[in-house]
């Protein structure tokens, strides 16, 4: 274990706009020493470099070789290789969502992370929007939810589909909520302005009985980041862009019920400066994260089916266009 006041040195692989982001915030964290930044862009790393006062490294291993964690922003079809070449360097890894462009990636991952003894997180920073964990500190029996999470159409987003770019937080958060395996995946998704699926929706329910509705979709009007749940004589919801949490129930108490709204109180927090931090802590601590590698696969695992459904039903409706599933650049 590290004394309390060692700095864990870290580097952040990618300089797109995301990595610029992860190594803004980790130069905030006073238990953390930013190295450098590496990019297989080495003028795109020279220009973020300098912009942040770091270094910029000429190769992945001279990267590597100068620090002890790695925060890995890069596309994910290289998430397997880069990801596992810092954990058998000795690294521990935070690397965005999703963990791994497929289910065998990510058990590879998971199980180099273990054999090594190095910390994995990925990157589902919803977990710590303030919203959700005031949420999750009242969530007691949920059985229905309801969760829209609605952009307007961005070029970025056109080699993905909205499953994994947009729905996958949500499919890791009703994971997260509901204590029961998935019993049953119904979806439907199209391609609307791209050649992936723009806009989907999946029923997805559990064995315990609790079933959940999602929307995604990247071609609406306006942006809608909405979660909603109910549970025995509950309802919670949670706005993330907003970052809070709103409880409604009903007052026996009274002749007459009432219905009594209570905001839930979380710290105001930026989502990706306390993941960032949760991250540095678990390296300093050796403490598991809060989104490890298994938590991960669950959630890829999940949005798979989706796509799998989605694909076919597709067929089912002679859609030919929806083609084998995608993945965003950055994460």
């Amino acid at each position: 274990m590290n004394s309390s006041n060692e700095k864990i040195p870290v580097v952040v692989i990618g300089a797109g706009e995301h990595g610029k982001r992860h190594a803004r915030l980790l130069r905030q964290i006073p238990a953390a020493e930013v190295m450098g930044i590496y990019d297989q862009r080495l003028e795109r790393a020279q220009e973020i470099a300098g912009e942040l006062g770091v270094r910029a490294f000429q190769s992945l291993d001279e990267a590597l070789d100068a620090a002890r964690a790695a925060s890995v922003v890069i596309p994910t079809s290289d998430h397997a290789a880069v990801a596992g070449r810092a954990l058998e360097h000795g690294l521990d890894v935070l690397v965005e969502k999703p963990i791994t462009r497929t289910l065998e990636e990510a058990d590879h991952l998971i199980q180099l992370a273990e054999r090594s003894g190095r910390i994995l997180q990925v990157g589902h920073v919803e977990r710590f929007n303030p919203g959700v964990i005031a949420a999750r500190a009242v969530t007691r029996h949920p059985l229905f939810l309801e969760v829209h999470r609605l952009g307007v159409f961005s070029p970025r987003s056109l080699d993905v589909d909205v499953v994994f770019d947009l729905m996958i937080h949500d499919l890791d958060l009703a994971l997260w909520l509901v204590p029961a395996p998935v019993a049953e995946v119904r979806a439907v998704g199209l391609a609307v302005l791209s050649d992936k699926v723009d806009i989907a929706n999946a029923r997805v329910e559990f064995k315990n009985g609790a079933v959940a509705n999602f929307t995604a979709s990247r071609v609406s009007t306006e942006k809608v980041r909405k979660f909603r749940f109910f549970q025995p004589h509950e309802y919670i919801s949670i706005d993330f862009s907003r970052r809070d949490a709103l409880l409604l129930s009903v007052d026996r108490q009274s002749a007459t019920p009432r219905i009594n709204f209570r905001k839930l109180e979380a710290p105001p927090r930026e989502p990706l400066q306390a993941e960032l931090e949760s991250f540095i802590e678990c390296v300093r601590t050796r403490r598991p994260p809060l989104v490890g590698g298994a938590e991960a696969r669950a959630a890829l695992a999940l949005a798979v089916t989706v796509m799998t459904c989605i694909q076919e039903h597709a067929a089912r409706v002679h859609l030919s266009e929806i083609g084998p599933a995608g993945h965003r650049d950055e994460g």
